[in-house]
């Protein structure tokens, strides 16, 4: 059957709406197995309620609604008009939370009362308070070593003197009583004049302060402490022996309450004050030590002050000394002549 053109044309717009034209179809779809990575707290879903649609919570609270009793739904409508009262008062840290270890609905257990926390604190204050470590390490060790003969001094006496009472016949455990005697002549102007240095030195400190302007230019005030302290501490010279070990003594410590002092009022560092209690309680020790080490010194040694009046008399010194010497000999035999332990 012949058709022309215009008919061909109108028959395709009448086709063409319903024809379904040519598409491709790579629609993807995805797997309905998938492995999920397990090591993460946000891989595994933890236990909770089913995701209501909203017709659904709808229905939820109805249901609700009808089977609450009328006590409930009037409590209800009572809290929803009750104003809330604030009341800081009861607000605290822990009022919102729950102890890990503890039931629910149980008072929190009280922490047993710790019996050494008053011990615990007094020891952290002292080492607070004598906190070394703002001292310089270099000023810090030569201190602490220039302490070190001052007590060396001070065994030694301790030692002599239990020599001198140990000794028998003359003879003592480790040296005779006659060189007991002799170091022990030595080693007493050592201490004192060791102890002398010291003093002086630690006087001659707030000279090199000032020249320095610590603290700003004090003038007199502090070159009156590099004064006074050489004065007494080179006068102990002068001194018998216990006299001048108990000058000094109080000569280190009136220095240590002037340079604490000064230390308060900035014209030393801040660590000055502890450094020097730490020197002071080293040589005060020792000084103490030499005291009671000479306490027990028996009568018959000769102290200094019996050998200066033996080289001041008249005659020759070492005939003076000779007879000295000779006089306590016979008087230690005197002694041991009389002494009558052996006899019933």
């Amino acid at each position: 059957m012949l058709r022309n053109g215009a008919s061909r044309l109108a028959l395709r717009s009448i086709v063409a709406p319903y024809a379904a034209r040519p598409t491709a179809n790579f629609t993807r779809t995805a797997s309905s197995f998938q492995l999920t990575a397990q090591f993460g707290s946000l891989a595994s879903r933890r236990p909770q309620l089913a995701q209501l649609k909203p017709a659904q919570s709808a229905i939820l609270r109805r249901c609700l609604a009808d089977k609450m009793p009328d006590e409930q739904k009037q409590a209800e409508s009572r809290y929803a008009n009750e104003k809330l009262k604030p009341t800081p008062e009861t607000v605290s840290a822990t009022s919102s939370t729950h102890p890990m270890f503890s039931e629910v609905g149980t008072a929190t257990p009280q922490k047993e009362i710790d019996m050494m926390a008053g011990m615990r604190h007094d020891v952290g204050t002292i080492k607070e308070t004598f906190n070394l470590s703002e001292v310089p390490r270099e000023a810090y060790y030569m201190g602490l070593a220039g302490t070190l003969p001052y007590l060396a001094t001070s065994l030694t006496t301790v030692y002599l003197s239990w020599e001198l009472n140990h000794a028998n016949a003359g003879y003592g455990y480790m040296i005779s009583e006659k060189n007991a005697t002799f170091i022990l002549s030595l080693v007493e102007p050592l201490q004192i004049g060791y102890g002398a240095s010291i003093l002086s030195f630690l006087g001659a400190i707030h000279w090199g302060l000032e020249w320095a302007g610590y603290g700003g230019y004090q003038g007199y005030k502090r070159y009156a402490i590099g004064v006074v302290a050489p004065a007494v501490a080179w006068s102990t010279l002068l001194m018998p022996v216990e006299g001048a070990l108990i000058t000094q003594f109080f000569g280190f410590v009136a220095l240590y309450y002037v340079d604490t002092r000064a230390t308060y009022r900035g014209w030393t560092p801040n660590w000055y004050a502890v450094y020097r209690f730490v020197l002071t309680m080293i040589v005060g020790a020792s000084i103490v030590i030499t005291l009671i080490g000479r306490s027990e010194l028996p009568d018959h040694v000769p102290g200094s002050v019996d050998r200066a009046k033996v080289f001041t008399e008249e005659g020759s010194s070492e005939e003076k000394l000779a007879e000295h010497q000779a006089a306590s000999v016979d008087k230690k035999k005197e002694a041991a002549r009389s002494d009558n332990r052996g006899e019933k």
